[in-house]
C-alpha cells in the first residue's frame, strides 16, 4: 500500500522535474532569441543574405548544439564528436550565429560576414571556419555526406550521432532519396534528418514549384522512423531529441513545420524574406523587435527561476 508520505514525495519529485524542464526550455528560448539577434548583427555588417530560411531553423540548431550534440569549443576536432550538416547551406547565417552562441566563433567575427576573405561566406566553408563539417549549398548533398559520416563512425566503433538539416525546397534533388535508401538499408539509426518545412523557396511556395507532400509518407516508405513537429517550438524539438533513435535500426526523419523569416516584422511567412536586402529602416525595426524578444525571453528565464 502506498502511504500518504510516499504520494507526497512522488508529487514533489514530479513537480521538481517539470520545473527543471521549464527552466531548461526557457534558457533555450533565450538562446534562440540571442541567436536571431546575432543573425541581424551580421546583416548590420553586410545588409543582404538568405535570412528567411536561417530564421526558420534557429530553434532546431539551438536545441542541437546546446542540448543534444557532443560538441563544443574543446571538441571541434574530436574524432568522436557528433556531427552537424547544414544541407541547405544558404541558411548559413543560422549556423554562424549558433556557433557564436556556443563559443566556437568569437562574436566580433560576425561583423566580417560576407566580406572578401571572411571566414563567414554566404555558404559554409569547412576550410575557413571551425565547426563546419562540409561545404554545402549545392542542394541535396548534406544527407549523402551524413550517411557516409554515420557509416564511417560505425566502422570505427564511435558512438557519434549525425544530424542533417534539409530544406523542403531541396527535396526534389534525387540525391536525397538515394541517401534515404542507403541510410535505411544500412540501418543507420545514429542519423537524424530534420526537414525544415517552411513552405517557401526563392521561386515561390514549394507546393507550386514542385510539391513533395506527403514528406513524412515518403521517408516512411524508404524505411525511416518519422515524426512531425512544430520546428519553432524548442520544447517539441527537445522532446524528439530525447527519444532518439525513434526506432532501433532505423534512421529518423523529423518533419519540422516552421515559419520562414521567423521574427522579422511584416515578413514572417513570405517569399520576400528568402534573400533579404533590408533598407536601413527595415533593419532598424528588425533589430528592435529582436532586442525586445531577447528581453522577453530573459524575463521568462527569471520568472521560471523564482
Amino acid at each position: 500500500m502506498i502511504t500518504a508520505e510516499e504520494t507526497r514525495q512522488a508529487g514533489t519529485t514530479e513537480s521538481s522535474g517539470v520545473a527543471h524542464r521549464d527552466a531548461e526550455v526557457a534558457e533555450l528560448e533565450l538562446s534562440a532569441a540571442r541567436t536571431r539577434r546575432r543573425v541581424l548583427r551580421m546583416l548590420q555588417a553586410n545588409p543582404a543574405g538568405h535570412v528567411g530560411g536561417a530564421l526558420s531553423v534557429i530553434e532546431i540548431l539551438v536545441a542541437l548544439y546546446r542540448r543534444a550534440m557532443r560538441f563544443g569549443p574543446d571538441r571541434v576536432t574530436d574524432p568522436q564528436r557528433d556531427r552537424f550538416l547544414l544541407s541547405a547551406g544558404h541558411k548559413a547565417l543560422a549556423q554562424y550565429a549558433v556557433l557564436a552562441e556556443v563559443g566556437v566563433v568569437d562574436d566580433p567575427v560576425l561583423d566580417t560576414y560576407g566580406r572578401t576573405g571572411s571566414a563567414l561566406p554566404g555558404h559554409p566553408d569547412l576550410h575557413k571556419l571551425p565547426g563546419i563539417e562540409a561545404n554545402t549549398g549545392a542542394l541535396g548533398h548534406g544527407l549523402p555526406i551524413g550517411c557516409g559520416m554515420a557509416l564511417g563512425a560505425r566502422l570505427r566503433g564511435y558512438r557519434s550521432r549525425v544530424y542533417v538539416v534539409l530544406g523542403d525546397g531541396e527535396l526534389p534533388e534525387g540525391s536525397n532519396w538515394e541517401a534515404a535508401a542507403i541510410a535505411a538499408h544500412h540501418r543507420l539509426d545514429t542519423l537524424t534528418a530534420f526537414v525544415d518545412v517552411n513552405g517557401l523557396q526563392i521561386s515561390g511556395p514549394t507546393a507550386q514549384v514542385l510539391g513533395m507532400e506527403s514528406i513524412a509518407a515518403k521517408f516512411a516508405a524508404f524505411g525511416w522512423a518519422v515524426v512531425e513537429i512544430d520546428g519553432n517550438d524548442v520544447a517539441a524539438v527537445c522532446d524528439v531529441l530525447d527519444r532518439l533513435p525513434l526506432s532501433a535500426g532505423r534512421p529518423t526523419a523529423v518533419i519540422a513545420r516552421t515559419v520562414k523569416g521567423k521574427g522579422l516584422p511584416g515578413l514572417e511567412g513570405t517569399v520576400a524574406s528568402h534573400y533579404w536586402k533590408p533598407t536601413p529602416e527595415q533593419l532598424h525595426a528588425a533589430i528592435a523587435a529582436a532586442d525586445a524578444a531577447v528581453a522577453r525571453a530573459a524575463a521568462r528565464v527569471q520568472e521560471v527561476a523564482r
